[in-house]
């Protein structure tokens, strides 16, 4: 997990890192998070079933580990992956792909051209096409925007085989 990641969830959940460094010694980050007052409640039961598929998927993220990782759960759940680095290189897949692309998982924060950026271009190409926002981050005014604008959905990272199956078929049954 990469540390905007950490970061992300971290602030989220209103907390904060400390960072101390000292050369020939190492780097220590210690996370604090504030008490709650409240009685813990009881989770809510979350369907863990695995949703397996058939599609092709187009895998959008700067982060190799993420591209890794995100790709050997796609394939071991059926899918067909096509993978790219940067949002330049998924609209070149997308573009000249001979496959026919049923969903894009497309990572927001990027340098060069930002998901934003790239979900435009990818909406221009195809005004229907299924992109699943993806993001360390939680759903931000970014990403709210992204989804108002025909986004079909959003997942954060970490996020497991569990979770991106039921959102995969959320968003490729809902024809």
């Amino acid at each position: 997990m990469g540390l905007a990641s950490v970061y992300g969830i971290i602030k989220n959940h209103g907390g904060y890192v400390n960072v101390e460094s000292k050369p020939g010694t190492g780097t220590s980050f210690m996370i604090y998070l504030p008490a709650s007052d409240n009685q813990a409640e009881d989770e809510p039961k979350i369907d863990s079933r695995i949703h397996k598929g058939v599609e092709t998927i187009l895998l959008v993220d700067d982060e190799q580990m993420i591209i890794d990782v995100a790709s050997k759960m796609l394939e071991e759940l059926g899918y067909k992956v096509l993978a790219a680095t940067s949002g330049k290189q998924g609209i070149d897949i997308f573009h000249n792909s001979t496959e026919k692309i049923e969903l894009v998982i497309l990572d927001m924060i990027m340098p060069g051209l930002s998901g934003k950026e790239a979900f435009d271009i990818l909406r221009q190409k195809n005004p229907s096409v299924k992109v699943l926002l993806s993001s360390g981050f939680s759903l931000d005014n970014q990403a709210k925007d992204i989804m108002a604008e025909g986004c079909k959905g959003f997942i954060q990272k970490p996020f497991t085989m569990a979770e991106l199956s039921r959102k995969l078929r959320e968003i490729l049954d809902n024809k």
